[in-house]
């Protein structure tokens, strides 16, 4: 069910993220600000593919008990 790049996929938002604290705590004031679009870009990696699933969830749940109805 998982294949290859969904592995390197999941690694990518939180390898962002952890590049983006170091760099902006180690980088001096002038080159933090490279660093900053990164963070977000990997926060918002991870909250989209959570919302996703709980859209999933919902909509699976649903079809669910439309069909045990009948």
């Amino acid at each position: 069910m998982y294949s290859r790049t969904n592995f390197f996929y999941k690694l990518i938002a939180p390898t962002m993220i952890v590049i983006s604290i170091l760099g902006f705590t180690f980088r001096s004031n002038l080159k933090k600000n490279f660093y900053l679009p990164i963070g977000i870009i990997g926060i918002y990696l991870l909250i989209e593919r959570e919302l996703s699933r709980k859209i999933n969830r919902k909509n699976i749940l649903h079809k669910i008990k439309f069909f045990s109805k009948k």
